[in-house]
C-alpha cells in the first residue's frame, strides 16, 4: 500500500462543498481528511514529516465530481479529468463489462487517475439509439424483459441503470424508442434492487415520459422548449434531479461566436494543460454533438432557461459534461477542462458561483450515493483542489489550480503538462 504523506493546508479560504469557511486548516493523513478548523481555532502541531501548505490567497475545494462523462475504456481520459480538478467521474456508458470492471478496479487503485463510476450497458429500444450502430448491444424489447436487463447489468458491477429515451431526432435520425411501459418497468427493477435511474432525454416527450415512468434523474435538457412551470413544479415535488449538461448542448450550436465551451481552447489556464489533438478537438470538432437546428425552433436558450426555472423551484441540478472526447475522434466536450465550461454556465443560468460549485461536488456525492467524498469534512476522502483566489464571488477561478490531490496524493500537474505538450 503507497504510503500517504501527512499534510496541512493552512491560512486557506474553505469552501466545503456547501458553504464556505473565511479562513481555517485541513488536516490530512492516510489519503483521509481529519481535522477542519476555524481561523480562530489551533491547529494540530505539524511533526516533521508533515507536509505544511500556506493557503493564503487561497481557496481549497472538495475534488470535483462530472456526473456525466463517457470515458471509452480510456485511462487517459481519467487521467486527463484529474488534471483539471475532478477527482471523479460518473461515466454513463461503457461496454464491454469486463473492461469496465477493469477501468474501474483501476481508477480506484491509481492516484493518478479520477475514480470512476460506471452505469456499464445502457438500456435502449432494439434498433433504437445507440444500439443502431452497435449491433451486439443488449437491448430491452419490452417491459417483461426489463427486469433481466437490470439483473444483469447489476450483476456485470453497474453502480446505476442508464436508460435512453431518444428518437434520434437530435441526431438526424427516426430510430424507435423506449416506450412508457417499459421505462417504468426499468425504473421499478432497478429501485427493488437499491439501483438509481438516469434517463437520456432529448426532447420535450422523452423528459415527460421518463418523470412519468419514475426515474430518479434526467439528463441533458430540451431544446426544442424549456421546461413548463407544471413540469419543473412536479419535477420538485416528486424528488428528482437533474443533470443538464449545458457544455455539450451549448457546443451543439451551429453559431461558434461566443461558446463558452469552445472558448477554453483559447484560455491560457485550460489549454497549457490539454494534449495538441484535444485542443483542436475543442475548436475545431464536431463529433459525438446533438445537432441543436434539428427542427425549427429548436435553441440553447431554451436549456439554459430550463435550468433557472430548475433551479429556482428547488430542484437540484447536478454539474455534468457529457465529456465524449476521444484521440482518435474530433469530440469537442473534453474530460476534466469542460466541467470548468459547465459551472460557467450553470452561473449564467441563474445559480451562484457558490452553487455551482456546489453541483459539481457535494450534491452529486449525496444524490449518486457517494459518502465518502464530496466535502471537506473529518473522515471524508483527502481529494483536493487548491486554487488561487475565490471561486464562490468568481467562477472562473476555479481555472487557477495550483495543486491537486488525490486520495492524500499531489497530483503533478506540471509533468502532465510536459507530457501533453509532447503529445
Amino acid at each position: 500500500m503507497r504510503h500517504v504523506q501527512p499534510m496541512i493546508i493552512d491560512n486557506v479560504r474553505i469552501f466545503d462543498g456547501k458553504r464556505t469557511l473565511s479562513r481555517g486548516s485541513v488536516e490530512c493523513a492516510d489519503g483521509v481528511i481529519t481535522r477542519v478548523t476555524a481561523d480562530s481555532a489551533p491547529r494540530t502541531a505539524a511533526s516533521a514529516s508533515t507536509d505544511v501548505i500556506d493557503g493564503a490567497g487561497r481557496t481549497l475545494l472538495p475534488g470535483l465530481i462530472d456526473a456525466h462523462t463517457h470515458v471509452f475504456g480510456a485511462a487517459s481520459n481519467l487521467e486527463m479529468a484529474l488534471a483539471f480538478g475532478v477527482t471523479t467521474e460518473l461515466d454513463m456508458f461503457m461496454g464491454p463489462p469486463d473492461a469496465t470492471e477493469a477501468l474501474c478496479t483501476l481508477a480506484g487503485e491509481r492516484h493518478d487517475l479520477a475514480d470512476m463510476r460506471s452505469a456499464g450497458l445502457l438500456a435502449s429500444a432494439p434498433g433504437g439509439h445507440p444500439g443502431v450502430t452497435m449491433p451486439d448491444l443488449p437491448t430491452v424489447p419490452g417491459p417483461e424483459q426489463a427486469d433481466a436487463f437490470v439483473a444483469a447489468r447489476q450483476a456485470e458491477g453497474a453502480h446505476f441503470i442508464k436508460i435512453m429515451v431518444d428518437d434520434g431526432a437530435h441526431h438526424g435520425m427516426s430510430l424507435p424508442a423506449l416506450d412508457r411501459a417499459t421505462v417504468t418497468a426499468l425504473a421499478a427493477a432497478a429501485r427493488r434492487r437499491g439501483l438509481r435511474t438516469v434517463a437520456h432525454v432529448a426532447a420535450l416527450w422523452s423528459a415527460r415520459l421518463a418523470l412519468d415512468s419514475g426515474v430518479d434523474m434526467l439528463t441533458h435538457l430540451p431544446l426544442d422548449a424549456a421546461l413548463d412551470d407544471a413540469f419543473v413544479s412536479r419535477t420538485a415535488d416528486e424528488n428528482r434531479v437533474v443533470i443538464p449538461t449545458l457544455v455539450m448542448l451549448e457546443m451543439s450550436k451551429t453559431v461558434r461566436s461566443a461558446c463558452t465551451g469552445r472558448s477554453l481552447a483559447d484560455d491560457p489556464q485550460i489549454a497549457g494543460h490539454l494534449p495538441e489533438h484535444a485542443r483542436t478537438a475543442i475548436a475545431e470538432g464536431d463529433e459525438g454533438l446533438c445537432i441543436e437546428e434539428a427542427s425549427p425552433g429548436h435553441h440553447f436558450t431554451h436549456a439554459l432557461s430550463s435550468v433557472h426555472r430548475l433551479h429556482r423551484a428547488g430542484v437540484p441540478v447536478l454539474a455534468g459534461t457529457d465529456a465524449n472526447y476521444r484521440p482518435d475522434r474530433a469530440c469537442p466536450v473534453v474530460h476534466g477542462a469542460s466541467l470548468h465550461a459547465e459551472l460557467a454556465l450553470l452561473v449564467a443560468a441563474g445559480l451562484t458561483p457558490a452553487e455551482a460549485l456546489t453541483a459539481a461536488t457535494s450534491a452529486p456525492a449525496a444524490h449518486f450515493g457517494l459518502a465518502d467524498r464530496g466535502v471537506i469534512a473529518p473522515g471524508r476522502r483527502a481529494d483536493l483542489v487548491l486554487v488561487q483566489g475565490d471561486p464562490t464571488k468568481d467562477i472562473r477561478r476555479t481555472r487557477s489550480i495550483e495543486a491537486i490531490w488525490r486520495g492524500g496524493v499531489r497530483f503533478d500537474r506540471e509533468a502532465y503538462a510536459k507530457r501533453a505538450a509532447a503529445s
